[in-house]
């Protein structure tokens, strides 16, 4: 491992401690229910959580949260929860969420969100791992996986059902309902914010690292860690903040949203409403119509090749101007500023064209956050042209998350961001980024020597290879261990060429692979939409499983590939492909919940169909 002070030609970015910091600095708080119960209590009866009831949007004000998360605290220490105990959270994105994160940590005791796409063997491993005594669960759905791998975990003394099921499941711990844990809080609560013993070092909560490989470790964050990275997070916003709204969709089991969707707007005094899922995206977003949006590469993806489509069954005039607004919208991110004879049309096309791509997003985002994975540039560049401001960023669990972002005043699609306020980065001898400052996790849980290979002398070695441009951006070219070597000692990064596959009308995901052989080779899941279409017009079933192997079908993709390659070069050539019989989900474990490939599941499940490739 290289040495993280290697010499003269490691380089280091850092910025300035000093900027502007809010009215109430979020290293005051020691802790984060003292800064949600302070928080709580300048803002009262605002709208703060709304989530969708019969068919409405509904709000919950600061107030009325606060008193839940009172009665919840209350209720867990009624039922023996003793600081320092972990607890198990399983919870779509929804208020109950916030209230029990919150509550966990008000009693003393470590939040443990794990993902609602967890098998039952994922929940005993998060469970025992993290020596839970509690679970609680949102629905009798999530917990037919949950509440049985409880029941078989000894340190698990009971579960907490947040909607009632009509009868208890015979394979499950004691139980508990939501309701009457909260009505049996609700009598020691005497209005006041309850005090919590957690110190600024003490664990918040364990988030288990998604794993594109091997296990899932548990992360441990710290209140001072979390409260560090959303002071971070609000100085780069600073110029924009106004009067937020968010739209959590993103896994709030996952750090990024845990952060970013959760605890920094509770920050801001942001309201967040919380989406049903990705399939009601397009039509929340338009009631909504929020302010700033925390995505992932590929729901940029979807929107992209969704607006495509859509100018393609358009008339030829719209074609032409919708042509002309990327254009121009191209040209002006590139050069700062149109001529002076170019700015009348493109004021034009702003109200033409550019409204209307902004009005399905709601039309007033001030910006969209993209992180979890590159994204692609060209991608990027797409949004930006046509008026919508993409902020990419960079940071890892082990950060609690986010490292770097690009400023809204002047993003570079190409790069991550420079670092953010108080967040040191350096770049060691072999091109691994390597990270320093207040929010770097305290270590894996129970994995000391982990841990010490992870983070020495206090910079965390993020196993990203990267570095910065002139202007101190951060450019992230590939995870180190993902880099390929041909075997004729080209090196090249999987990820730019997935990037460009996908970018193709046809494909929907790509994995390339080519590790000490003569060249890359790929699997690519062909466009559902693509499939459709295709399918149809050649009169065969609209099934992936039945047509992965057609021959018609990889002429098809030969297409796409085809125009890739145009733009590689001869090393990153994708010499043949295959078609799997499945799209890789996260049902199937080849994608993470944050929806990045997980190459060594794929490389497993298909080890053999890409050998036939050579």
């Amino acid at each position: 491992m290289a040495d993280a002070h290697a010499g003269d030609k490691a380089a280091t970015r850092t910025q300035d401690a000093g900027a502007d910091t809010p009215v109430q600095p979020a290293g005051e708080w020691p802790n984060l229910p003292a800064a949600f119960f302070d928080l709580a209590h300048r803002h009262g009866e605002r709208p703060f959580l709304w989530s969708r009831r019969g068919g409405q949007w509904t709000p919950s004000s600061w107030t009325e949260i606060a008193r839940q998360v009172r009665a919840l605290t209350h209720g867990l220490i009624r039922l023996g929860l003793e600081p320092g105990e972990r607890v198990v959270l399983v919870a779509d994105n929804r208020p109950a969420f916030f209230v029990a994160d919150m509550a966990i940590m008000t009693a003393g005791a470590v939040t443990v969100p794990a993902y609602t796409t967890n098998t039952r063997a994922d929940h005993e491993h998060v469970l025992a791992d993290s020596g839970a005594a509690l679970a609680i669960v949102a629905t009798p759905q999530l917990g037919e996986r949950l509440l049985p791998a409880a029941a078989s975990v000894e340190s698990c003394r009971r579960a907490i059902l947040i909607d009632n099921p009509d009868k208890a499941p015979a394979d499950a711990p004691p139980l508990s309902a939501w309701a009457d844990v909260m009505a049996d809080g609700a009598k020691d609560d005497d209005g006041a914010a309850p005090g919590t013993p957690a110190a600024p070092d003490d664990t918040a909560c364990f988030i288990y690292t998604s794993g594109t490989g091997g296990a899932p470790k548990g992360v441990m964050l710290s209140h001072a860690n979390v409260l560090a990275n959303c002071r971070m997070a609000e100085t780069l916003l600073k110029p924009v903040l106004d009067d937020e709204i968010f739209l959590s969709f993103l896994p709030l089991s996952h750090s990024y949203e845990h952060t970013a969707g959760q605890f920094l707007p509770m920050i801001l005094g942001a309201q967040i409403y919380y989406s049903r899922g990705v399939e009601h995206l397009a039509s929340e977003m338009t009631e909504v119509r929020p302010t700033m949006m925390t995505a992932v590469p590929r729901l940029y993806e979807s929107m992209h090749q969704r607006i495509r489509r859509g100018v393609r069954k358009g008339s030829r005039l719209q074609r032409l101007l919708f042509q002309r607004a990327l254009q121009l919208g191209k040209q002006r991110y590139r050069h700062g500023r149109l001529p002076l004879w170019l700015r009348p049309a493109d004021a034009l096309l702003d109200r033409l064209v550019r409204d209307k791509v902004r009005a399905r997003f709601g039309g007033r985002l001030k910006g969209m956050v993209s992180g979890g994975a590159p994204l692609d540039p060209e991608i990027g560049l797409f949004f930006t042209a046509l008026g919508l401001r993409i902020l990419q960023g960079y940071g890892q669990t082990e950060a609690s998350p986010v490292v770097a972002c690009n400023p809204p005043a002047k993003p570079k699609l190409h790069t991550v961001g420079p670092p953010l306020d108080g967040c040191e980065v350096r770049i060691a001898e072999d091109g691994e980024i390597l990270v320093r400052g207040p929010n770097v996790m305290k270590g894996y849980w129970r994995l000391p020597e982990e841990t010490a290979r992870t983070v020495h002398d206090g910079w965390l070695y993020t196993g990203d290879i990267g570095g910065f441009d002139h202007e101190g951006y951060l450019m992230v070219t590939d995870r180190k261990k993902d880099i390929v070597v041909l075997s004729g000692g080209d090196t090249l990064s999987p990820a730019r060429v997935e990037n460009v596959l996908t970018r193709q009308p046809e494909v929907a995901q790509a994995m390339v692979h080519g590790d000490g052989r003569p060249h890359l080779v790929a699997l690519l899941v062909p466009d559902e939409t693509f499939l459709q279409q295709w399918a149809a017009a050649n009169g065969k079933p609209h099934d992936l499983a039945s047509l992965h192997d057609d021959p018609a079908l990889a002429d098809a993709l030969e297409t796409a590939v085809q125009r890739v390659n145009g733009e590689l070069s001869v090393s990153e050539k994708v010499r043949r492909f295959a078609i799997p019989p499945e799209a890789f989900t996260i049902d199937n474990d080849l994608l993470t919940p944050t929806m990045k490939i997980r190459r060594h599941k794929i490389r497993a499940a298909y080890g053999t169909l890409l050998e036939q490739l050579y």
